[in-house]
């Protein structure tokens, strides 16, 4: 059985903080959103819902013209992000990671401000 590459909510916030090039695809629903909206670079928000319509011609159409070495998906626990990450190395993607816990993991391990739902 194959491990399901993560990240921690602290690794990415360190890693942020270096300045290391990462792509954050956020597949939360857009009404999610509304409720936690992040600022973090190099964020692209594509729901889950919209991916599993369009497939991964969709996902490189909102890539389009980004560099985006490591991928890491997010989600509001991590349950959506593991499924789309599974998804995407069955395809080939390299480097792609679920936030592990997702958002919620995220607010409360390292940053409060951006709320809880």
């Amino acid at each position: 059985m194959t491990t399901l590459p993560e990240i921690s909510p602290r690794e990415l916030a360190e890693r942020l903080a270096r300045g290391e090039r990462l792509t954050l695809l956020d597949v939360r629903e857009a009404w999610e959103r509304t409720l936690v909206n992040l600022d973090f670079p190099a964020e692209v928000h594509l729901p889950m819902s919209a991916l599993a319509a369009g497939g991964e011609a969709l996902l490189h159409s909102a890539l389009s013209g980004m560099a985006h070495p490591p991928l890491v998906v997010i989600c509001h626990h991590g349950i959506r992000s593991a499924r789309v990450t599974a998804w995407l190395l069955s395809l080939g993607w390299p480097q792609v990671f679920s936030l592990a816990g997702g958002l919620d993991a995220y607010a409360r391990q390292v940053d409060a401000s951006i709320g809880r739902y």
